[in-house]
């Protein structure tokens, strides 16, 4: 995780002693620290305040089982659904649903109590996924092949995260500092809920444009998303600080941070590279065989990263990257990416299933007909207009693919993270709201982006076909004729 820098934390610290927090009563009856981990709860009454009940049986062997249980299913579940419209992140969330309104005492799963574990889990999930994603990309670094994704993470993320920051502090009632961390957790695009709109493994060698780009964005705006959310903390506690801070956030997390990771990076991946690669090829240097170095790499990249005080979501991108682009046929690739997809899958179940018993147990209790009408405004207008506006003048992209690009903003655990991250640092007076309004578009999001992607992306598959065939066709009759007396 980022690294809290003193002079931020020395502003909270002001900030706490000078406003105090409240006795937090918000949904239990009693006064503590968190509430019981041996207790089920049931609610009573219009406050909803927990009445716990003895559980005999341990919540950490029930949790336990339900995550076993969970991540062996995913060896057959994806491939049943594949054959259906439903994504299993929906079966999942459903499932976590489900088992929280049962008596199984499982560990209560609002992130409020539980911020230092969210950000920990979500951050483990987010960096994985970033190195699966780095490793199956295969494009070369060009403006003409990475235009249009970096076009979404620049001008369609910076008009989303001012356009959410606007609507949160002046139609939801937010704090300024509100309404930017509202913004900024919503800017990146999911790399984990977001398969079945992605490329393929590295052995899949067609990357077709819509699915690169909704996988090239997901890759790099996980980091580029993270200025803005400490710009948010930065405002929080500015006002016991001098005017310096605009420069220290523009110098320190808008371009040092970014520098940082984008170097450190690709500083790892190609030593990796030269080890893997170069010198088992050139010497007697023994090859490496195991998938499992991926997980190492991410790792390495990661924290090494967050020592210099860069963003390590950033490197761990750009190491995959930089890896995937050295002997791009050889199949070592490929079982990298697949050691670090299935350990993804792994971590992604266990968080849907607490998602979806958050959903449950109180996560929306603070969302407002104004919060869910601007979260749909998000998903349904804001995230596709924008997406259209910043692909103006790409050439060699149909309308039905820029649609298709725009509508699959698939939101979901990096948001998470950087709420958690957030709050972490430096206390918001509108985290409840906060969480609410975000675990609401999560939740729109991984239904309305499940039920519909495998029908889009089949259509687009076929539309490209029947362009294939007519083209050669076309190309045929040509050549047919041109061989006539």
């Amino acid at each position: 995780m980022p690294s809290t820098f003193p002079g931020y934390r020395q502003a909270d610290r002001i900030e706490a002693e000078r406003h105090p927090p409240k006795p937090i009563l918000r949904r239990y009856a009693y006064a503590a620290e968190q509430p019981p981990t041996n207790c089920s709860y049931t609610t009573a009454g219009p406050e909803r305040l927990a009445i716990p009940t003895i559980n005999t049986m341990d919540n950490y062997i029930v949790a336990m089982a339900v995550i076993g249980f969970a991540a062996l299913t995913m060896a057959w579940v994806p491939s049943l659904m594949e054959k259906t419209f439903i994504s299993y992140p929906i079966l999942f969330l459903i499932l976590g649903m489900l088992l929280y309104l049962l008596p199984l005492g499982l560990p209560y799963p609002d992130p409020l109590w539980q911020e230092t574990y969210v950000v920990r889990l979500t951050e483990l999930s987010v960096i994985i996924s970033l190195m699966g994603t780095g490793l199956k990309l295969r494009r070369k670094i060009s403006w003409k092949n990475w235009q249009i994704p970096l076009r979404l993470v620049s001008i369609t993320m910076l008009l989303c995260i001012g356009i959410m920051a606007v609507l949160g502090w002046q139609l939801l009632g937010m704090t300024l500092a509100g309404g930017v961390l509202l913004g900024a957790v919503l800017a990146p695009t999911d790399p984990v809920l977001a398969e079945q709109v992605q490329v393929g493994p590295p052995h899949e060698k067609e990357e077709d444009d819509v699915r690169f780009s909704l996988t090239a964005e997901a890759g790099m705006n996980d980091g580029t998303a993270f200025p803005f959310t400490w710009l948010a903390v930065v405002l929080t506690v500015a006002a016991n600080t001098d005017g310096s801070w605009v420069s220290d956030w523009v110098i320190r997390d808008l371009l040092y941070r970014i520098i940082v990771g984008v170097s450190s990076g690709a500083f790892i991946g190609l030593g990796l590279a030269f080890l893997v690669f170069y010198l088992p090829a050139k010497s007697r240097f023994p090859k490496a065989r195991d998938g499992f170095l991926a997980l190492s790499a991410t790792l390495v990249s990661y924290s090494f990263t967050e020592l210099l005080h860069g963003y390590g979501f950033i490197a761990v991108f750009v190491t995959g990257l930089t890896l995937s682009s050295f002997e791009e046929e050889n199949e070592y690739h490929t079982e990298m990416h697949d050691f670090v997809n299935q350990i993804e899958r792994i971590i992604m179940v266990t968080l849907l299933i607490v998602f979806g018993g958050s959903l449950v147990t109180g996560l929306l209790d603070h969302l407002t007909w104004q919060g869910a009408l601007v979260g749909l405004g998000f998903l349904f207008i804001i995230r596709p207009v924008t997406a259209l506006l910043g692909l103006v003048g790409v050439k060699n992209c149909s309308w039905r693919e820029r649609l298709s690009i725009s509508f699959f903003g698939i939101r979901g655990i990096g948001s998470f993270f950087y709420l958690a991250f957030a709050l972490e640092q430096v206390g918001f007076a509108d985290a409840e709201q906060l969480w609410s309004v975000v675990g609401f578009i999560v939740m729109v999001s991984i239904m309305l982006h499940g039920l519909t992607a495998s029908h889009v992306m089949d259509y687009l598959d076929s539309s490209r076909r029947k362009g294939k065939m007519k083209d050669s066709t076309l190309h045929g009759s040509y050549s047919v004729r041109t061989d006539e007396p």
